[in-house]
């Protein structure tokens, strides 16, 4: 994967993106460009005055989709002042840029401006693989002050138009005008791309020869976020910030545009990622319920019906990713949607039971539990194809995830001494979310007066935990492995899916101690947070993506594991530390980050091919505030459990506004004590934890 610039400018509107530098330049030396539809359509966008490139200044968003430059145009050589050149740029299923030349000295200034276009029709896919692969029969035709380019692109003519505004002039692959900037005056100019699949131009950014700006589309809310006051800046700052960042990944089915669908991660992954989608949805539970309802239903929609080994569709199998068009009569993205992962079928039925905990078992939820069970059904058959009990992933295809995990690297299941397990692999996190599913399906059941099922998951789920402990556990390095391989043999490296096994309870409470001190050990714990592999294997490189670095949601999930089994203060530390690195990153998380000690650097050291924002690590934030409340609603039970273990510095701390049930409660934490308000005397009561 392609390095991307750090201090570029991003912008995002729903499945549209654009990646450009720090001046706003898209290069066609790094994997920059205007991506519509999963096509690059334009890959070149170089703007320069009398042929220099602006010195940057500022680069900054108003919103997701809108972003402005500042550079400062050096003087021409011959006496003439220099020039602050301002760059707007809007995104939605084209681009809109308008740029503006101010003189702020008495003396006027004449100029070349020129804007250099390239246009590829690249699919996002290559283009993230470093292996660009422009339209068969592309060609360009330049008319007055407009350049058009055709290509064909999955059965349908695709058209680039890129019109200038403010007396362009054409020639091939350039737009240009001739400048006269006023003394202490401006002078401006704007440019647009509209693109046209087949017969039917995508929504306009801009009227053909209409400069002026439209305002900004205000920031789409993306979940419905209760209020949060703390005594904590940094936390606060980190919390908006994901809201922030969460707004950017908002996409939308075309066939059900009222759901809340989040995407993956800008810019490779403006797609619906199940286990990436089902993983947000849990931690963003506490702000809002309908991110996981819309999660839900749109997978539900996809689930497998048959079996294809080309998209590894098997019955009852939760996709792995969707790729949706926007909204419109077009064509739709060629390859919609694959099953190849190992993971997202049980998760699947530990957010819908996990929602139901949250809000009761509503019509909506009743309607998805006969999903649930198609989804349990394929971990013990497809999904179990040896009948071991334990899920195992084999790709289908040599185009398929090898391991079918979130730790996708093609050497990220290893063994200690470095070397790549072999499938069909059984990943620990993917046991310990079955054994969560089997827990939330007997939760369902519970709900719906089928004691049975109940009974009969609750089983399965004791079954699966006794597995998982005697499979996995690895009494000389006292952890677990971070998989089975081919031969049933543990994989006996020591990562940070251990955590994942205390998120979800499977662990035995023997092991639980063991499990938290190596999560805390200098080997896992780099002073940010996790590394995904411990700095003592074989196979541990910091700036990996999946052997040794730090992911934010990683983290999250062993702190919310931590607390579960009691380990507060190591939850505590860890929190912190993952606050501190969104504190230097700009309040902001990325997906992830460089595994260095942070003693070595003293700043977490961003990873080069890192999404941001990015759906999970945006939502992490909200994570460690709710592993940190201990809050735990089971609206079916008629319970609310909460018992506080925030540090001093949150104190105090409220967060007003849950939805829980048909109530919206308010939770206020001092540091003498805490108080839940807002339940209705309708059968919900607080449980204290202790």
């Amino acid at each position: 994967m392609p390095a991307l610039d750090r201090g570029g400018l991003t912008l995002a509107d729903g499945t549209t993106f654009c990646v450009g530098d720090a001046s706003g330049d898209l290069l066609t030396d790094r994997p920059h460009g205007l991506f519509v539809r999963g096509l690059r359509v334009v890959s070149r966008w170089t703007l320069r005055v009398d042929g220099r490139a602006g010195d940057p200044v500022h680069a900054g968003t108003e919103d997701p989709a809108s972003g402005t430059v500042l550079l400062r145009v050096p003087p021409d050589g011959v006496g003439g002042p220099a020039l602050l050149l301002v760059r707007r740029r809007r995104v939605d299923e084209g681009m809109h840029e308008e740029f503006s030349l101010r003189n702020g000295t008495a003396h006027a200034r004449r100029c070349t401006v020129t804007l250099a276009v390239g246009v590829d029709l690249a699919d996002r896919s290559a283009v993230k693989a470093g292996h660009d692969r422009p339209a068969e029969e592309a060609t360009a035709v330049d008319g007055p002050g407009h350049l058009l380019v055709r290509g064909h692109r999955h059965g349908h003519e695709h058209r680039v138009e890129v019109w200038g505004h403010g007396g362009a002039l054409a020639r091939p692959g350039v737009l240009e005008w001739h400048a006269e900037v006023p003394a202490r005056g401006r002078w401006d100019a704007a440019v647009t791309v509209h693109v046209v699949v087949g017969d039917r131009r995508l929504l306009a950014t801009r009227p053909s020869g209409a400069p002026a700006r439209r305002p900004a589309r205000p920031v789409r809310s993306t979940v419905a976020t209760p209020r949060i006051e703390t005594a904590d800046r940094d936390l606060a700052s980190a919390l908006a910030r994901g809201m922030a960042d969460l707004a950017a990944l908002r996409i939308v089915d075309p066939a059900h545009p009222g759901r809340t669908l989040l995407a993956a991660g800008v810019p490779w992954s403006m797609t619906l990622v199940g286990r990436d989608a089902l993983l947000t949805a849990h931690m963003l539970l506490p702000v809002d319920p309908e991110v996981a309802l819309g999660t839900l239903r749109t997978l539900a929609d996809h689930q497998g019906r048959r079996t294809d080994p080309g998209t590894e569709e098997q019955p009852g199998r939760i996709p792995h990713g969707i790729r949706f068009a926007s909204s419109g009569p077009v064509a739709p993205v060629a390859g919609d949607t694959d099953y190849g992962t190992a993971d997202a079928t049980a998760l699947f039925v530990v957010v819908l039971g996990e929602l139901a905990r949250w809000t009761g078992m509503t019509t909506e939820i009743e309607a998805l539990v006969p999903h649930a069970d198609r989804a349990l059904a394929w971990t013990g058959d497809d999904g179990d194809p040896d009948g071991d009990g334990l899920v195992e992933h084999r790709a289908a295809s040599p185009e398929g995830g090898r391991h079918g995990g979130w730790r996708d690297s093609d050497g990220a299941v290893c063994f200690a001494d470095g070397r790549p397990a072999e499938p069909p692999i059984a990943l620990a996190e993917v046991q310990a979310y079955g054994y969560a599913a089997h827990r939330a399906r007997a939760t369902l059941a519970d709900a719906l007066g089928e004691t049975g099922v109940a009974r009969d998951q609750r089983e399965r789920a004791r079954a699966l935990r006794r597995r998982f402990n005697e499979r996995f556990w690895l009494p000389r390095r006292g952890c677990f492995a971070l998989a089975l391989d081919g031969t049933k043999r543990p994989v006996d490296a020591m990562a940070s899916t251990m955590g994942h096994a205390l998120w979800t309870g499977v662990v035995d409470e023997e092991h639980a101690r063991a499990v938290a001190d190596h999560l805390l050990s200098p080997a896992m714990f780099s002073g940010w947070g996790i590394r995904t592999l411990a700095s003592t294997m074989g196979g541990y490189d910091p700036t990996s993506c999946h052997n040794g670095s730090v992911w934010p949601h990683d983290t999250a999930l062993c702190v919310a594991g931590l607390v579960r089994y009691g380990f507060v203060a190591e939850g505590r530390r860890l929190a912190r530390a993952l606050l501190d690195a969104a504190t230097v990153l700009d309040h902001g998380l990325p997906e992830l980050f460089c595994g260095f000690d942070r003693s070595e650097f003293g700043v977490p050291v961003p990873h080069p091919t890192s999404c941001r924002p990015q759906a999970w690590a945006a939502a992490a934030p909200v994570a460690l505030v709710r592993a940190l409340l201990r809050l735990d609603p089971d609206v079916p039970a008629g319970a609310v459990r909460c018992g506080p273990v925030l540090p001093a510095e949150h104190l105090p701390f409220a967060v007003r506004g849950v939805r829980i049930g048909d109530h919206r409660v308010d939770l206020a934490v001092e540091a003498g004590g805490w108080s839940v308000a807002g339940l209705l005397d309708d059968g919900l009561r607080v449980v204290p934890v202790d």
